[in-house]
């Protein structure tokens, strides 16, 4: 292997970073890549099967081919030119790296408690061979395994995760939806302010350097006795539009029963009931309020303002604990084990419908003929029209799978996507990594989207306690 590269690093990877990202390959912008064999051969026992891994692995191989097509032993040697492919794959940077394979044995003498046999260990004696023959070059370990990383340390091999497929680099930096105004804020601005009344509603139009910062949809209030609370309906360098938010916190803007408890509540269904906002995502802890207003912002807008035909609910499975393997019965029976939030929710919105049982019988099951549960495992293909969906634990999706979901949205449709960033079960999925907060990064400056995160709890004083202590 000749590697002819100078100021530039070396970065092996791991066979979890392909599984990862299929196109990882051309993330490292000028710098070169090194694949050793024995992550070409667990990269071909996980090729098989239906998995999100298993598809990953197959488009890995389709990369090597494009890759590797109508190259000689010498081009292999002198590495393939990650140019040919990658750069309609890079985003923003061009490839000018290169991709080398393991074409001969490297070995390197690892301590007597690491045999080279198993594949983590022959991995780390593959760099530790590579440092070791090419002195003058930086050669980096590329891993999203936390073990393989601690041990690299013990080394003294420079290991990193993979951080392209992260969204942010601080989940505390995360768009939050709504923003404090300083109490002093009209003094400064209200005399470059117009106000006009429009459909019943009131709109503010700011001229200030301030509002570049805003994005549309934003949430914005003063944190005073004015109880002044309004939503960003456009930005244009430095004028901005403010729309007076409707106050869903008393009883005669109740939705479906529901009113708002808090300040970020009521500013969740000022958004999910406006009609021009097609994708809202809502984050926050437990008892937030989350699926309770989505649904009852659903059934509004379906039985009510009849906006939608029905509401699809879907979430990953994943279990919390271990897994109770197959169920019996139809989609929608499969899927009821992992609806318990959505039938708990039902349950109390079914309540607040009517006065006698008799009624919230009726109310119940009118709901429910409306209420459809569905598998991500059967949406590739499809296309909604006019449909409310639900995207619960969406935490647990990826940037890939969140798109494959939101892309199926068709005309008159509507995508809500809830989740909590610190309820992640899924392997290799961080709070930066997450499709939600890949989502929210990508989706803030669109105008007919929305964001909110939620802060308080409203389930009860126990699960306050709970969420803050334990």
């Amino acid at each position: 292997m000749n590697i002819q590269f100078v100021g530039k690093k070396l970065f092996v990877l791991d066979t979890n970073v392909l599984m990862h990202d299929p196109a990882s390959i051309f993330r490292f912008q000028e710098h070169n890549i090194f694949i050793p064999m024995v992550v070409l051969e667990e990269l071909d026992h996980a090729k098989k099967g239906l998995s999100d891994v298993s598809r990953n692995v197959r488009q890995v191989s389709r990369f090597l081919d494009q890759l590797i097509q109508d190259a000689n032993q010498q081009t292999i040697n002198d590495g393939l030119p990650l140019s040919k492919i990658g750069n309609s794959l890079a985003g923003d940077h061009e490839q000018h790296g290169r991709l080398f394979f393991q074409t001969h044995q490297l070995s390197h003498l690892l301590p007597a408690d690491l045999p080279g046999q198993i594949a983590d260990n022959s991995i780390l004696s593959t760099v530790l061979a590579l440092s070791k023959e090419f002195p003058e070059v930086n050669v980096i370990l590329v891993s999203k395994d936390i073990n393989m990383r601690i041990k690299a340390a013990a080394l003294q091999i420079n290991a990193e995760d993979y951080h392209n497929d992260q969204a942010i680099d601080d989940i505390d930096l995360l768009y939050s939806g709504w923003m404090a105004l300083e109490s002093d804020f009209w003094e400064q601005h209200g005399t470059k302010m117009e106000s006009w009344l429009e459909n019943n509603m009131t709109y503010y139009r700011i001229h200030s350097p301030v509002v570049k910062e805003w994005y549309p949809n934003q949430f914005v209030y003063i944190d005073d006795d004015s109880g002044f609370e309004a939503i960003v309906k456009s930005c244009d360098g430095e004028t901005a539009v403010l729309q007076l938010a409707i106050d869903y916190r008393t009883k005669n803007h109740s939705v479906w029963g529901i009113c708002a408890k808090n300040r970020e509540q009521n500013y969740a269904l000022n958004v999910l009931l406006d009609p021009n906002i097609d994708f809202v995502t809502l984050l926050g802890t437990a008892g937030t309020g989350k699926t309770l207003l989505a649904l009852a912002a659903g059934l509004s807008m379906t039985l009510e303002r009849k906006a939608f035909q029905e509401i699809i609910m879907t979430r990953e499975t994943m279990p919390m604990g271990e897994d109770i393997g197959f169920l019996p019965g139809t989609e929608e029976e499969k899927m009821a084990p992992w609806m318990g939030a959505l039938i708990d929710n039902l349950e109390v919105l079914g309540s607040r419908s009517g006065n006698t049982d008799w009624e919230q019988s009726v109310s119940q099951n009118m709901v429910m003929n409306r209420v459809k549960i569905r598998s991500l495992n059967f949406m590739r293909g499809r296309t909604f029209l006019n449909r409310y969906l639900i995207i619960d634990e969406a935490q647990n999706l990826t940037p890939k799978q969140l798109k494959t979901l939101i892309t199926r949205a068709g005309p008159g449709t509507k995508i809500i996507c809830i989740g909590n960033l610190g309820q992640i079960d899924t392997p290799y999925l961080t709070g930066t990594s997450s499709g939600l907060t890949y989502v929210v990064d990508r989706f803030k400056s669109w105008e007919n989207s929305a964001h909110i995160t939620l802060r308080r709890g409203e389930r009860s004083r126990l699960a306050d306690f709970a969420s803050e202590n334990l």
